[in-house]
């Protein structure tokens, strides 16, 4: 099975996307061709449509803005759906992971119904998505072991879609929180902003400044 591992995350580098997917490739069987894509501009070449088009699975995994997918990824996958509209892959199957800010995972529901309804657009399967929420202190998760404190929600849905995926098959949406006090979670938000405005020059207060 040759699978491609979108990551749809605007910044460069240490992105919950790319925090996701790797714990998926470590979830998805050695045997398996799999190769790590990263969407981080508006437009894709006709290099990268086709090679894309070659591939058995895609995940596309990407932080939530606005409730639905960011800019420059929708831009991307209006281009997928034209090229595969005259160009028809043989057979894919699509799968999301949506992470976002809201310690709730189900607030990535749209997203993924928007992901759901592209592939209608596009002629491609739809697999499974899962909404995760917390996506703020998944980067600082890196160096916690798989599935222990409080990312063994995300673990157990990485591993339930791995064997979706593996099958090539489909299946109802997760959504997971992480395990860790929501209040907690918040606290820590709060004092990260804090550190940012500070770090810019600027004061709490300034927040609410009006233009």
């Amino acid at each position: 099975m040759k699978i491609a591992l979108i990551n749809g995350s605007p910044k460069a580098k240490n992105s919950a996307s790319g925090s996701v997917l790797k714990v998926l490739k470590a979830q998805l069987p050695k045997e398996y061709v799999i190769i790590e894509h990263d969407f981080r501009t508006a437009k894709l070449s006709n290099h990268e449509l086709q090679h894309i088009g070659e591939y058995d699975v895609v995940v596309f995994a990407f932080p939530l803005y606005v409730d639905g997918i960011p800019a420059h990824l929708l831009n991307c996958l209006y281009q997928m759906e034209t090229f595969f509209n005259t160009k028809p892959p043989k057979k894919m199957t699509v799968y999301s992971l949506v992470n976002s800010g809201f310690f709730e995972g189900h607030q990535n529901a749209l997203a993924l119904e928007i992901m759901k309804n592209w592939c209608e657009k596009a002629k491609l399967n739809w697999g499974q998505g899962i909404g995760i929420g917390g996506g703020g202190m998944l980067s600082a998760l890196a160096g916690i072991p798989d599935g222990q404190g409080p990312t063994k929600n995300l673990s157990e849905a990485l591993k339930a879609i791995a064997n979706t995926i593996s099958t090539e098959s489909a299946a109802d949406n997760i959504f997971i929180s992480p395990n860790f006090p929501r209040i907690a979670y918040k606290l820590g938000a709060e004092m990260g902003w804090r550190q940012q405005i500070k770090a810019n020059g600027l004061k709490p207060k300034d927040l609410f400044m009006r233009r």
